[in-house]
């Protein structure tokens, strides 16, 4: 298959075409902008719907509303975007609609910066909406990881009934690489449940994002931490690169993690036993990979986000079970993480013993 030189907003919105989406709505914000400049191009072409909403909240409610309708539907935005988007992300998971949310990954708190920055994490793993629901959450760490998770996005979210994040940080959203794009998927028909009137069934589908009563509130939610443990068991994702031997191990996704790879590799020809644990699904979290480290030959996790405070960290505390010390390498307002700094504090933990 061809490769093609891409921005990493505009190779997610070429993706999620491919993938079957035919509707999208949204509001500019940077670092996402190109996202729906693309869509509102490309969709067209292929007889989508591309919709600017006069707001964050307008937008993600005609997601709501053509996802009830049984169309493939996506939203994107940026941090304090996400947040506008927040109430109906919360009804898209209360409503069990398939779905993607694209969070490109800006500073913060507040308006913060419009440079890249993993100040998300909470929001995208933990609490994206009111409610208590979860997501699968993606974070690529490459431009043709986030083709690669972007397509397998929309076939989870169609499994599960229930929205998909993907949440890269504003660098992975803004960098060109070459990628090799899916191929496009046939648009299935319209699934039985949606809601469309009466059409050939003779009955009308009532989506809604909530129960009538206590007891089916709760039978909704039930249900939902089921499927929530199945993602535990059989859809985290995570790469674990020379963490065979190794004897400092960093922990670090995205952007971070793809500088983290080269910082190993430096510190091994320096004879240096590095390695990474690199999540690629933060919800569900891969904390086995963690737990399961050698604490006899690991000296220490090095934590790396480019978020102060550490938010990953908590994880990974849960996940090492005291086991084994953690340290931090950190930035934050939109710097980039810089492997020397990740060498250096790694050659200081040498030096301690």
């Amino acid at each position: 298959m061809e490769q093609i030189f891409m921005k990493g907003c505009e190779a997610i919105a070429e993706t999620a075409i491919r993938a079957g989406c035919r509707f999208f709505a949204g509001y500019p914000i940077t670092p996402q902008n190109e996202m729906p400049e693309y869509m509102s191009r490309a969709l067209p072409r292929v007889g989508g719907t591309f919709v600017q909403g006069e707001s964050e909240v307008a937008s993600v409610n005609m997601v709501y509303g053509a996802a009830a309708a049984g169309t493939l539907a996506m939203t994107s935005s940026s941090s304090p975007g996400i947040s506008l988007k927040s109430e109906g992300i919360s009804h898209l998971a209360g409503a069990r609609l398939p779905s993607l949310i694209v969070n490109v990954m800006r500073a913060g708190p507040g308006m913060g910066t419009i440079q890249p920055a993993q100040n998300d994490y909470f929001q995208a793993s933990k609490a994206s909406g009111h409610g208590g629901f979860r997501t699968i959450t993606f974070v690529p760490g490459t431009l043709q990881e986030a083709v690669d998770l972007t397509y397998l996005a929309f076939e989870y979210a169609v499994r599960d009934h229930n929205p998909v994040i993907l949440a890269p940080d504003g660098f992975i959203g803004a960098i060109m690489e070459p990628v090799t794009l899916p191929d496009f998927k046939e648009i299935p028909e319209t699934p039985d449940w949606a809601a469309i009137g009466y059409g050939k069934r003779g009955h009308i589908n009532l989506i809604k994002s909530g129960g009538a009563t206590e007891a089916e509130q709760q039978e909704i939610n039930e249900s939902a931490a089921k499927l929530y443990e199945r993602w535990t068991r059989e859809d985290v994702m995570v790469e674990a690169y020379h963490t065979e031997d190794a004897e400092y191990v960093f922990a670090a996704y995205g952007t971070s993690g793809r500088i983290c790879k080269s910082a190993v590799d430096e510190l091994r020809d320096r004879g240096i036993k590095a390695g990474l644990i690199r999540p690629i699904t933060i919800s569900p979290f891969p904390y086995n990979a963690f737990k399961n480290l050698d604490d006899t030959r690991v000296k220490y996790i090095i934590d790396v986000e480019m978020a102060i405070p550490a938010q990953m960290i908590e994880d990974v505390k849960m996940g090492v079970e005291g086991k084994i010390p953690i340290e931090t390498v950190l930035s934050s307002g939109g710097n980039i993480i810089r492997t020397s700094d990740i060498i250096q504090k790694t050659e200081a933990l040498v030096k301690e013993g």
